[in-house]
C-alpha cells in the first residue's frame, strides 16, 4: 500500500503514467543519475526535478523528470521550468553583488556594518563586519521573529538592526537569513538603486540568465514550479485562506518584504544556473561579458571562515559544513555550492571544471518532501565520472570531509605545547612578586604546574618565599569532599589549612593575620554557580579590608572562553552560588572573573595571565593534564554538560553523583526512562543525543535506590547549548511528571523568573529568547576585563 496521503500518491501515479522529459543522450553514469532521481520520485521525496550537468562550457547532460505540479492539476516537468531558488539567492544575487562593489572600491569585506547602517550598533553589534555577515559568523540568529504582525522591507531591516546577538562576531557559525537581509539592504544603499535592479543589470543580464529575477511577471507563472499551499502573508502554512504559492516567494520573511530580499526571492531555471556556473568557472566572464574579475571569483569561493571553526564557508558559498550535502562524498573540499529550502541546489568544482544543478520543488504541495539524499547521490555519480579525466596525482592531493575530521580537535593558531598556566609563568619568573613575602595561598588539587607539581609545594620550596598559610574552597584542599570541609593541617608543610567551606565561607581577621600577600590558584569550570569563584571573591573583599595585595594565577576556561549562554539573576537572588549577576555560562577565566569581581571588592589585584591560549580553545586543545576540578567533574564531557545538567540538581533528580559518570546522566525512581529519552530525542537537541538507562547511586540523592533516566551523548560540543539543555530537561520533566518533579527547587540556580515561565507553560524557545538581552549586555560589560584574544574575533 502506498503511504504519504492522497497528494503524495497522486504524484507517484502521475509520474508512472507520463514518465520524464529527456534531453541529451544516455550513458552508464547518466543511467545512474536517472535511477537516483526516479527513485526519489517513487519514494515521494520530490514530485519532479530538472538536472543540468556541465563541464566547462559544455552541457554534458540535462533532463527533466516527473512533474512540476501535482496540485491542483498535474503538469509535467520541463527543462524550461522556473524554480523558486530560495537561499541560492544568497550566493548568486547578494554575495556576487557585494563582490562587484568590492571590486569597484565601494565596499571592503572588513567594513563594519554600522558604516552603512548606523542603527545596527544597538546591543553591541558595532564590531560586526560584512565578512561576518557573508560567512554566517556575525552572531545573529537564523531568522526574524514572524510571530508579530509586520510587513515591508524597511521594517525587516529595522527589526534586523534591533536584533540581539547570540554570540560574539567570529565566534560561531550560525546560518543566518538576517545577515543577508542586511547585506541586501547595504547593496541597495551603496549602489543607490533597488537590489533587484542592481542584480538584474550587473549579474543576470550580462550572464543572459533570461528566466531569472525577483517577483516574476504573471505571464511567467505557468512555467514556474509551485511550492506550497500557504497564506500569502502568514507562517506556518496551516491557517485559513491558503493559496498555492506560484510566482510568490516561499520564504515567509521574503514574502513579507515584498518578494525581494538578500536571503531569498530569486527565481530561475536550470539553464540560468548553468550559465552562472560557467561564468564562475571562466573566472567571472561569459560570452564576452565580465561580471567579476578572476580575483573576485577566487576570493568569493575560497574559505573565508577562520580555521578555528568546524566549518568552511566562502563569501556566500558553502564549502564544507552541515549544509553541504550536495557536495556528496567525492567532490573535494575546494569545490563549492549552495542549497535552497525549496529543494534547489548547485555545486561547482574548479578541479574538474564541472557543475551539477539539481532543481526540485520538494516542498510541493504539502512541505513534506526531502531532496537531501538525492543531492548527495547525484553529486557522487558525477564526481566519480569526471574525476577520471583529472591526473591521479592531482586528485590524490585533494581533501575530503568525513565524520572523523569533524570530530577531531580543531587546529588553533597557537601550539598546544605553548600553553602555560599562571603558576608556570610565575615559576618561570622566579616567583619575583613573592620575594621576601609571607604568602597565604588559596588553592586545591587543581593548583598544579605544567609538569604536575603542586603549587603548594612550589611555593613552599621557592627561595625567598615564605608560605605561611593555606586556604581551601569547597571540596577541600585535595578536592575529595562533597560536604562541609573542616579546617585541618597539611601533613607535608605542617601549615594550617583554613577551610572556606566549613564554619565560615569568608576569611577572618585571624586567618589573614601576619600575611603580606594572598595568592589564589584555582581551576574554574566556566559556570556561574561553581563556588570557587565566590570563594575567590570573598578573599578579594577580605584582603581589600586589610590592604593585602592579591595575586591570582590564571587558568584557562576548560569549556572555551567565548561562549556565553543563559539567564542572569535578579540582584535579590545573589548567593554563594552567584556572586554577581551574569549568564550561567560566562566565558571567562578565573583571572578575568577576579578582574570583574574586583570592581566591587577594590583589592590591590594582580592577575598573572596564561601564556599561549586562544580563548576559543577547549581544555583538550591545550596539552595540559586534566585534574578533576571537583569530585564529580571527572572529564571534559562532564564539564561541557555541567552548566546545564547541574541547573536541575536542586530538584528531586539525581545528576549521577555516586555513579561513575556524574553530570553525564540524570534519573529518578519516578521517571520512565524510555519515555523521557523519546521525548528529549524528539526535540532534536543540538549536538546531543540521549538513551535510556537505569542506575543506582552509591551516595548523594537516591543513594541505594534504582533510578531511571537518560545518558547524554555529546555528538557536537560546538553546537551543544548546555544551558538550553537544562531548560529542556526541566521543561520535559515538568510536562511528563508535573506531580513528581519539584520544579520550584531549581530556582536557586536558574532564577525565579524561569521557574515561573515553566510553570505558566512557556515554550523553551520563548524562555531562551528572554535571555538574549542579558547575554548581549554581558558580552559588552565583560569586554574591559578580558585578557586573551580569539583569532579573528572582535569579542
Amino acid at each position: 500500500m502506498l503511504e504519504g496521503g492522497p497528494i503524495r500518491v497522486l504524484a507517484l501515479v502521475v509520474f508512472m503514467m507520463f514518465g520524464s522529459v529527456v534531453s541529451a543522450a544516455g550513458s552508464d553514469w547518466t543511467d545512474k543519475v536517472d535511477a537516483a532521481i526516479e527513485d526519489a520520485i517513487t519514494k515521494q521525496q520530490i514530485p519532479g526535478a530538472v538536472v543540468w550537468i556541465g563541464r566547462g562550457d559544455q552541457t554534458v547532460y540535462r533532463k527533466a523528470y516527473g512533474f512540476r505540479a501535482v496540485q491542483p492539476t498535474p503538469e509535467p516537468m520541463t527543462l524550461e521550468t522556473v524554480f523558486d531558488l530560495a537561499s541560492l539567492t544568497k550566493g548568486i544575487a547578494t554575495a556576487t553583488s557585494v563582490m562587484i562593489l568590492v571590486e569597484e572600491g565601494k565596499l571592503r569585506l572588513s567594513d563594519k556594518v554600522v558604516q552603512y547602517l548606523p542603527e545596527f550598533a544597538r546591543h553591541g553589534k558595532d564590531q560586526i563586519t560584512l565578512r561576518h555577515l557573508l560567512t554566517h559568523t556575525s552572531g545573529l540568529r537564523p531568522s526574524l521573529d514572524l510571530r508579530s504582525d509586520w510587513s515591508g522591507a524597511d521594517e525587516a531591516v529595522e527589526r534586523a538592526a534591533d536584533e540581539l546577538p547570540h554570540s560574539a562576531p567570529g565566534e560561531r557559525f550560525v546560518y543566518s537569513d538576517i545577515g543577508y537581509i542586511i547585506l541586501g539592504d547595504i547593496v541597495a544603499r551603496v549602489a543607490t538603486q533597488p537590489l533587484q535592479t542592481f542584480v538584474q543589470q550587473r549579474i543576470l543580464d550580462p550572464t543572459r540568465m533570461r528566466s531569472a529575477g525577483f517577483t516574476p511577471m504573471k505571464a511567467q507563472h505557468p512555467l514556474i514550479a509551485p511550492t506550497q499551499f500557504c497564506t500569502a502573508y502568514g507562517w506556518p502554512c496551516d491557517g485559513p485562506n491558503q493559496i498555492l504559492l506560484r510566482g510568490i516567494v516561499h520564504d515567509p520573511t521574503a514574502r513579507r518584504m515584498g518578494g525581494v530580499a538578500g536571503h531569498a526571492g530569486l527565481f530561475g531555471s536550470a539553464e540560468d544556473l548553468s550559465r552562472y556556473a560557467r561564468m564562475l568557472l571562466r573566472g567571472g566572464e561569459l560570452d564576452g561579458q565580465r561580471v567579476l574579475s578572476p580575483a573576485g571569483v577566487t576570493r568569493m569561493t575560497s574559505t573565508a571562515t577562520p580555521p578555528t571553526l568546524p566549518v568552511q564557508r566562502g563569501l556566500g558559498w558553502d564549502i564544507d559544513s552541515g549544509y553541504s550535502a550536495n557536495r556528496g562524498d567525492l567532490y573535494p573540499i575546494g569545490s563549492f555550492g549552495h542549497t535552497g529550502f525549496t529543494g534547489t541546489s548547485i555545486w561547482i568544482d574548479p578541479l574538474t571544471r564541472s557543475y551539477v544543478v539539481l532543481l526540485t520543488n520538494r516542498v510541493h504541495p504539502d512541505g513534506k518532501g526531502d531532496a537531501t539524499p538525492l543531492r548527495s547521490k547525484v553529486a557522487n555519480i558525477v564526481a566519480a565520472e569526471f574525476s577520471t579525466a583529472v591526473p591521479a596525482d592531482r586528485w590524490r592531493g585533494q581533501r575530503y570531509a568525513s565524520p572523523e575530521f569533524a570530530a577531531a580537535p580543531l587546529t588553533r593558531s597557537v601550539s598546544a605545547s605553548e600553553v602555560r598556566q599562571g603558576i608556570d609563568v610565575l615559576r618561570a619568573n622566579g616567583f619575583a612578586p613573592l620575594q621576601g613575602k609571607r604568602v597565604g595561598l588559596l588553592t586545591n588539587q587543581t593548583g598544579r604546574s605544567h609538569d604536575g607539581l603542586a603549587t603548594i609545594d612550589l611555593l613552599a620550596r621557592a627561595d625567598g618565599v615564605i608560605l605561611a598559610a593555606l586556604f581551601s574552597p569547597e571540596h577541600g584542599i585535595r578536592g575529595e569532599l562533597d560536604d562541609k570541609v573542616p579546617s585541618s593541617r597539611d601533613p607535608k608543610t605542617g601549615l594550617v589549612i583554613h577551610s572556606l567551606y566549613g564554619e565560615t565561607r569568608r576569611p577572618t581577621e585571624t586567618m589573614l593575620a601576619n600575611l603580606d600577600v594572598i595568592v589564589i590558584d584555582l581551576q574554574d569550570v566556566g559556570a556561574r554557580f561553581y563556588t570557587y569563584a565566590t570563594s575567590m571573591a570573598y578573599m578579594l573583599e577580605a584582603a581589600a579590608a586589610r590592604k593585602l595585595p592579591v595575586i591570582v594565577l590564571d587558568r584557562i576556561n576548560p569549556i572555551d572562553g567565548v561562549s556565553v549562554e543563559g539567564p542572569s539573576l535578579d540582584p535579590t537572588e545573589l548567593s554563594f552560588t552567584a556572586y554577581q549577576p551574569m549568564p550561567i555560562r560566562h566565558g571567562l577565566t578565573i583571572g578575568e572573573l577576579a578582574r570583574y569581581f574586583n570592581q566591587r571588592a577594590s583589592a590591590a589585584l594582580t592577575v598573572i595571565p596564561v601564556q599561549g591560549w586562544d580563548r576559543r580553545s577547549w581544555f583538550d586543545e591545550s596539552a595540559l593534564t586534566w585534574v578533576n576540578p571537583s569530585p564529580n567533574l571527572r572529564n571534559l564531557v562532564a564539564a561541557s554538560l555541567y552548566p546545564g545538567v547541574a541547573t536541575i540538581e536542586g530538584a528531586n533528580v539525581s545528576v549521577g553523583r555516586g555513579t561513575d559518570t556524574p553530570f553525564q546522566l540524570i534519573g529518578a525512581p519516578w521517571i520512565d526512562a524510555t519515555q523521557l529519552a523519546r521525548e528529549l530525542n524528539s526535540r532534536q537537541l543540538a549536538g546531543l543525543r540521549v538513551y535510556p538507562v537505569s542506575f543506582t547511586p552509591s551516595s548523594s540523592r537516591f543513594a541505594g535506590e534504582v533510578c531511571h533516566g537518560v545518558f547524554f551523548v555529546v555528538t557536537d560540543r560546538e553546537a551543544l547549548k548546555p544551558v538550553r539543555l537544562g531548560v529542556e530537561l526541566a521543561h520535559a520533566l515538568q510536562r511528563l511528571y508535573p506531580r513528581e518533579f519539584e520544579l520550584d527547587r531549581i530556582a536557586g540556580l536558574f532564577g525565579r523568573q524561569m521557574v515561573g515561565q515553566l510553570r505558566s507553560g512557556s515554550s523553551v524557545d520563548a524562555i531562551v529568547e528572554t535571555w538574549r538581552r542579558a547575554e548581549s549586555d554581558w558580552r559588552q560589560s565583560r569586554r574591559e576585563f578580558l585578557l586573551y584574544e580569539a583569532m579573528d574575533s572582535s569579542r
